[in-house]
């Protein structure tokens, strides 16, 4: 907290009404030696003296407001609205907990519901649980989820090598204790058809994949379908205000990060995982649904319908134990998709295409560069660069204070000196313009 109230007489009410006799004491269980005065500390501060300290420290980041930004590969700079930080910082949702209680915690449930019921429309699907810790996560927990459906008689994964790879560690992370079989695939669709058999469990892919493409996945969902396996799309919530939702096209399950939908980059965290499902998949996904009903009187209520913990149902019969479930990001995000609407997360999805295709453009017309066109894209593109991406960022930042792309060559050593370059609607055409002629100099 930036203020703590309280006084000597109240810090000295608290300790003895635990029977303690000094703030001191309550560290006794650490060992000495790494116990205050011990500690290599630097002398206290003042109030003001500590506040110009730590914005001294603060200013050694470079934030993506400061600088033009145009890295994305799972992490994108969307703008926020302002109201998004006005309500999730009211205490009555920054501090409240998992509402065991829905009597006492109708705002907190209606808010879930809501989240869960603008998910399911942005993706097409019949439910939606609230919520895994990012992307990642969620897409792993898909994983559980389609072991489950098969009651455990199928342990393979198809992953198209295209979805992102962290969250293909993420995954294999999750399932090593399993005898699982994770199977990357090339990517392409006939190799991916090709992998799926009989013991396959489900098929991941991404929707714009990593490297920002779109393609029709119904044969993909129709080639699932066809050997029994769970047919799981990774999306990009953003694209989906202007392209066909999954559940459209054949998908049993949606995951993906809510992170650009009104929580900002957070130089990493805290970020939001969404998961949506087919009605009939309900009873094993993991998280925990809300659902709307009446009270005795008629009134309209929520309450917590489905919970997967342990504490709440038999253990062998529990799912996950993902329960405190970053609500206060769920409700960032409704608060977002709310207050933009369904024309406005498509005025989003527009700009940030075609901004992209602007860029990637100006940049084909440059010397020695070449943007990747096999396919359709949305806000991210691999443009081909005549030096090594690495060298190309480094200078790209010293000189012009842009943060450029990511460099493909770290994951995919068939795509060295390519880099990913990410355009959003926070991008202007100034900015655009910028990257364009700092490429031309960097390179010549």
């Amino acid at each position: 907290m930036p203020y703590i109230p309280h006084s000597d007489t109240d810090r000295k009410a608290m300790l003895e009404r635990i029977g303690v006799g000094s703030v001191a004491d309550l560290f006794q269980d650490v060992p000495e030696r790494v116990r205050f005065p011990n500690l290599d500390l630097p002398a206290a501060l003042s109030e003001m003296g500590a506040r110009w300290e730590l914005e001294s420290l603060a200013e050694a980041n470079l934030t993506a407001g400061e600088a033009s930004c145009f890295l994305g590969a799972g992490a994108y700079h969307h703008f926020v609205p302002a109201v998004v930080d006005a309500l999730v910082s009211r205490g009555e949702f920054y501090s409240s907990y998992t509402p065991y209680q829905a009597e006492v915690s109708q705002g907190t449930l209606q808010s879930i519901f809501e989240y869960q019921t603008m998910i399911c429309e942005l993706t097409g699907m019949d439910v939606s649980n609230a919520s895994h810790y990012d992307g990642a996560t969620s897409t792993a927990e898909a994983v559980i989820t389609a072991i489950n459906v098969h009651r455990m008689r199928r342990k393979k994964a198809v992953i198209s090598r295209f979805v992102h790879p962290e969250y293909r560690e993420v995954i294999r992370a999750y399932t090593q204790g399993l005898d699982m079989t994770i199977l990357d695939t090339a990517g392409e669709p006939e190799d991916i058809r090709g992998a799926l058999d009989e013991e396959t469990a489900c098929l991941i892919v991404q929707y714009p994949d990593f490297l920002g493409r779109i393609e029709d996945l119904s044969p993909l969902a129709a080639a699932a379908e066809a050997v029994g396996a769970l047919f799981v799309v990774v999306a990009d919530p953003t694209a989906l205000g202007l392209l066909r939702p999954p559940g459209e096209f054949g998908a049993d399950l949606v995951t993906g990060e809510g992170q650009g939908l009104g929580l900002g980059l957070n130089f990493g965290g805290p970020y939001l995982g969404f998961f949506a499902a087919r009605q009939k998949y309900v009873r094993k996904i993991a998280g925990r649904l809300v659902g709307q009903t009446v009270d005795t009187n008629g009134e309209r209520g929520f309450v917590m319908t489905l919970t997967t913990r342990e504490q709440h149902i038999r253990r062998e019969r529990a799912i996950s134990n993902i329960c405190t479930n970053q609500g206060l990001m769920a409700l960032a995000a409704t608060v977002y998709m709310a207050a933009l609407g369904k024309c406005g997360l498509r005025t989003v999805a527009e700009l940030c295409y075609h901004k992209a295709h602007y860029a990637a453009a100006q940049i084909d017309g440059l010397d020695g560069f070449s943007v990747v066109r096999d396919k359709p894209f949305f806000k991210e593109f691999v443009v081909r660069c005549p030096m090594p991406v690495a060298e190309i960022n480094e200078q790209l930042l010293r000189g012009y204070v842009i943060i450029g792309g990511y460099d493909l060559g770290e994951e995919y050593p068939e795509l060295e000196d390519h880099m990913l370059l990410c355009v959003t609607e926070m991008n202007p055409r100034q900015e655009i313009d910028l990257l364009v002629s700092a490429l031309k100099e960097v390179t010549s």
